[in-house]
C-alpha cells in the first residue's frame, strides 16, 4: 500500500474509543431516516464552542455508521441529498461519511451506488469529490463513470474562495485571535484557510515547537471556553509535547492556566521518562493564590 493509500485509510477509519453508549445508540438506530438525516445536518452547524456532553456521542455514532451499518449510512446520504439543506452542509457528506463508504465499503455498495447514480444528479455530484478515495482501482473506475468532478470542483472552489491568510506573517496576538476564529468555525464553513492553519500547526510542531508553545500561551490569555481549551489541549499541546520540549513545558506549568491545560493531554502511550515528568507536573500542588 502506498503512502497516499495509507493516508486515505487513516482519514476514513472510525475514531478509536468506546464510541456511543449502548442506550443512546439504540435510540439513534430507532430514528426514522428523515430524523437521522436531520440530526446529522444539525451537527454540521456546530463549532467547537457549541459542543456539549450530549454532542460527542452523536458525532461518534455518525463517524462509525459507514463502518457499522453501511447500507443505513448510504440511505442517510441519499436522504440528505434530497433535502432542502444548504449545499455547504451537503458538501460535508464528503468530509468523512461518503468517502468512508467508498473507501471501506466500495465492494459491498458499488452496485447500489451505480444503480442510484444513474438517475440521481446530486449523487453524481457528490461522487465527484468522493470516488477517488478508494484504493481499489476497479471500483474507482466503475464509480468514475458516474462521478461529476466538474460540478463538484466548481462548488468546492466557491466554498474555498476566502482571501488566503498568511499565518506565518501575523503578530502573535493576532495569530491567536485568528486561530480561535478559524478553529471555532462550524464544520460546514471550514475552508482552505482552516486547512492551511492545520498545515501551519504541523509545520510549527515539527520545525519550531517553541513557537507553537508561544501560540498556545497566547491563546490561553484570551480564550476561556472549556470546549475550545479541551481542543487546544488534545490537539496542539498534546502534539507538541515531547522530550525536546519537556523542559519548556515544565517551566510553563508554573502558571496555573497552562498547568490546567496540561490536564487535558493524553500521554499514556509516551515513553516512560516523558510520562514520569508529566506525572510529576500534574501531581505538583498548585501554587497558592496571591494573598494566601
Amino acid at each position: 500500500m502506498s503512502f497516499i493509500d495509507d493516508a486515505k485509510a487513516m482519514a476514513t477509519m472510525a475514531i478509536p474509543g468506546p464510541g456511543t453508549p449502548d442506550a443512546q445508540r439504540r435510540l439513534l438506530d430507532a430514528m426514522s431516516m428523515d430524523e437521522l438525516a436531520g440530526l446529522w445536518c444539525s451537527l454540521q452547524y456546530l463549532g467547537i464552542p457549541d459542543y456539549t456532553e450530549d454532542t460527542w456521542p452523536k458525532v461518534m455514532y455518525f463517524d462509525h455508521l459507514p463502518h457499522d451499518a453501511p447500507e443505513r449510512a448510504f440511505e442517510m446520504v441519499l436522504t440528505v441529498l434530497r433535502s432542502e439543506v444548504h449545499k455547504s452542509v451537503k458538501m460535508e457528506l464528503n468530509n468523512k461519511l461518503m468517502i468512508a463508504l467508498v473507501s471501506a465499503q466500495g465492494e459491498r455498495l458499488v452496485e447500489q451506488i451505480e444503480a442510484e447514480a444513474r438517475g440521481n444528479a446530486a449523487l453524481r455530484w457528490l461522487l465527484g469529490g468522493a470516488y477517488w478515495w478508494t484504493s481499489d482501482t476497479r471500483i474507482k473506475a466503475r464509480l468514475a463513470v458516474f462521478a461529476d468532478q466538474d460540478a463538484w470542483r466548481v462548488d468546492q472552489a466557491a466554498r474555498d474562495q476566502a482571501e488566503p491568510i498568511d499565518f506565518a506573517g501575523l503578530p502573535r496576538a493576532e495569530l491567536a485571535r485568528v486561530w480561535i476564529e478559524q478553529k471555532c468555525k462550524p464544520r460546514k464553513d471550514q475552508d482552505d484557510n482552516w486547512m492551511a492553519l492545520c498545515d501551519y500547526e504541523r509545520d510549527l510542531i515539527e520545525s519550531d515547537p517553541d513557537k507553537m508553545i508561544d501560540l498556545i500561551i497566547e491563546i490561553l490569555k484570551v480564550e476561556s471556553n472549556p470546549q475550545v481549551l479541551s481542543y487546544l489541549a488534545a490537539g496542539p499541546l498534546e502534539d507538541v509535547i515531547g522530550m525536546k520540549t519537556i523542559d519548556r513545558i515544565e517551566r510553563e506549568a508554573a502558571e496555573p492556566a497552562f498547568r490546567a491545560l496540561l490536564e487535558g493531554v493524553w500521554y499514556w502511550n509516551e515513553a516512560e521518562e516523558l510520562k514520569a515528568r508529566l506525572d510529576a507536573i500534574l501531581e505538583r500542588a498548585p501554587a497558592p493564590a496571591p494573598g494566601h
